[in-house]
């Protein structure tokens, strides 16, 4: 599979967030081809403010290979990851973030600020954004129109 197959299941994840009531945000990670890892957002439903899509995501692919560490692995997610995400993704180790839409408001890969970009951080993962951007910010905009009661334009 792709980077563009990978972010296909990543927004069937965003998908299931926004069915739920939670904002629709999808992650998974991916190693050697493999999904070993998936989420999507939860702070809602489970009262944690840390439950954002990628931190679910690690954190079933640390249980699943018993390590908190996940050298070799490629993140991808709908939406660029904010600065809490981005200090789990490098503690985590990964090697690769994919990203659909930008985040203008709290983005850390570049939009408001570029934590992976930090010479004096330790660990420097590589940064792939704009893969399906159109459909990953299209889902957000629709969740965030229907919820101010509007729908948008065809």
């Amino acid at each position: 599979m792709d980077d563009n197959e990978f972010m296909g299941l990543a927004l069937d994840l965003a998908r299931e967030a926004g069915a739920a009531g939670e904002v629709p945000v999808g992650a998974l990670v991916v190693i050697d081809g493999e999904v070993v890892g998936r989420g999507f957002n939860r702070p809602i439903g489970r009262h944690d403010p840390t439950a954002h899509a990628e931190i679910m995501a690690l954190r079933d692919a640390a249980t699943r290979l018993g390590n908190y560490r996940l050298p070799g692995s490629t993140l991808f997610v709908t939406l660029e990851p904010c600065a809490m995400c981005a200090g789990a993704i490098m503690h985590a180790r990964v090697e690769r973030v994919v990203f659909g839409a930008r985040d203008p408001k709290t983005g850390a890969a570049g939009s408001v600020i570029d934590l992976f970009a930090e010479p004096r951080l330790n660990h420097h993962t590589a940064i792939t954004g704009g893969v399906l951007a159109d459909e990953c910010g299209g889902l957000l905009s629709g969740f965030f129109a229907a919820r101010r009661g509007r729908t948008l334009a065809a």
